[in-house]
């Protein structure tokens, strides 16, 4: 049986830099302008990446980590916006299942979201690795809250009360982000597992720019240590 290799994506250096920090890394390789970090955390073979914003990006990330690097699994960790009132700043959210908010074919009958003549509308996570991230959060990270549910994607910055009720009129949803639901069809249409991990940087009722300034970096640290508590059971 082949021994599992995880993939882990961050769109910002330091949605990664923790992860790197704390990996032996063997090989660095340079593919679509993105720089793949082969080697390891503790026994477990790993390739961390740094995709950059937005769903093109991450889509091709997770493509390349599948098909070039052959990842088994896949972690998508970093930072959002909430979608809900009973989710606070430096609180987790983990993927029950992701959707894309800004694809749109309704002119042509199909439901908000749903990706056309294939049915697909929202992509499942794996509930191994989200079982698995939950129960890394109580370790690692034991005072914050920790949520379960749909992730919303779509290439904009959501930074307004409105776009965010227009989403959750749309889609439900715990919170906001720009990559995981690309990242999210890549792994359904190459039957891999995968989950999202996003700490909330911003709140649906205080979504000035400087609460995701202010807690950005924080954020992204914070989840990248849920990760790495993640990836021993994994």
């Amino acid at each position: 049986m082949n021994k599992d290799k995880i993939g882990i994506i961050g769109a910002m250096d330091h949605e990664i830099e923790t992860l790197i920090n704390n990996a032996k890394i063997n090989k660095i390789t340079k593919l679509v302008s993105m720089n793949f970090c082969e080697g390891s955390i503790g026994n477990k073979d790993v390739v961390i990446v740094k995709s950059g914003m937005g769903k093109v990006n991450a889509g091709i990330c997770a493509n390349t980590l599948i098909n070039q690097f052959g990842c088994t699994k896949i972690i998508n960790t970093g930072i959002s916006g909430s979608l809900d009132n009973k989710i606070n700043i430096g609180d987790l959210v983990i993927s029950v299942d992701a959707v894309q908010h800004d694809f749109d074919v309704s002119f042509l009958n199909f439901k908000k979201g749903e990706i056309p003549f294939t049915g697909l509308y929202a992509f499942k996570a794996d509930d191994i690795m989200r079982n698995i991230a939950k129960s890394a959060a109580k370790i690692s990270a034991p005072e914050i809250t920790v949520f379960e549910g749909r992730i919303c994607s779509g290439d904009q910055f959501i930074s307004t009360k409105e776009q965010k009720d227009e989403i959750i009129k749309n889609f439900g949803g715990l919170c906001c982000e720009m990559e995981g639901g690309a990242i999210a069809q890549v792994c359904y249409l190459n039957n891999i597992p995968f989950v999202i991990l996003r700490i909330v940087s911003d709140s649906p009722n205080e979504t000035e720019y400087i609460d995701y300034k202010a807690f950005e970096v924080e954020a992204a640290n914070r989840c990248a240590k849920i990760v790495l508590e993640s990836i021993k059971n994994m």
